[in-house]
């Protein structure tokens, strides 16, 4: 079969543990009003097989070291779930890691389970707190998430849960407690990380002339992200 994807990053750094190669897929179920990559939630994009794509891949592995590898991203990668599980053999076989980086708005289908599994770590989007949030600010509701994060507890599988932080949305203590609170003995979550609102994005809404319901609204300060950080890794470390 052929996967969709929309493109890729060699040598990211960000996307997981060591060296990774991004590879983002297209298509998302939600609209979040913060979305920097619009450009990424129709259908459609380059093509690839299985094979197509590790011999892609395979030629950054010298630079992966022991821990790098590969990440899927997007768009929403497990809506792709059947064709990253007919890829997963082929990464074995080649030695190459995968990490997923997920919405985690997805039916937790057989296909979507064996990928979850395989999957060297996972890289949860928690986008809200509470499913009337969810609702308001990315279209769909919060249970699918919920039941995302408690299949990766009952795996075991390690995961890292990322929330971008939006200036007037969910950028005080008051409301990060709450996400917190949805994280609380998730023994599987090893690193909760906030992630600055930025408009690097703003063009895309500009070429594509859709509607940016951020349009008005500043980057997230540093400075602040920081402080909120700190909070999040010192409410952690309470018993």
């Amino acid at each position: 079969m052929k996967g969709y994807f929309h493109s890729f990053e060699s040598l990211a750094t960000l996307d997981g543990e060591g060296i990774r190669y991004g590879v983002f897929m297209q298509g998302c179920p939600l609209r979040c009003v913060y979305c920097h990559n619009p450009d990424t939630w129709e259908k459609g994009g380059t093509e690839f097989s299985p094979e197509e794509l590790v011999k892609k891949i395979s030629r950054y592995k010298p630079y992966f070291g022991k821990d790098g590898g590969i990440t899927f991203s997007g768009g929403e990668p497990l809506l792709q779930a059947e064709f990253i599980g007919e890829t997963v053999p082929y990464l074995k076989d080649a030695e190459i890691n995968y990490a997923i980086d997920t919405s985690g708005e997805v039916h937790l289908s057989d296909d979507v389970k064996y990928v979850l599994q395989n999957a060297q770590l996972v890289i949860l989007d928690l986008k809200f707190w509470d499913d009337e949030s969810y609702k308001k600010y990315t279209g769909m509701g919060i249970s699918k998430v919920i039941d995302t994060l408690e299949f990766l507890v009952k795996i075991k599988k390690r995961t890292w849960v990322r929330t971008v932080v939006v200036p007037g949305i969910n950028d005080s203590e008051d409301i990060i407690r709450n996400y917190i609170e949805v994280l609380k003995n998730k023994r599987c979550v090893e690193k909760y990380e906030l992630l600055g609102f930025h408009t690097m994005g703003f063009l895309k809404y500009e070429n594509m002339e859709i509607k940016n319901p951020m349009k008005d609204t500043k980057p997230l300060k540093k400075e602040h992200l920081k402080e909120l950080q700190e909070f999040v890794d010192n409410e952690l470390k309470k018993p």
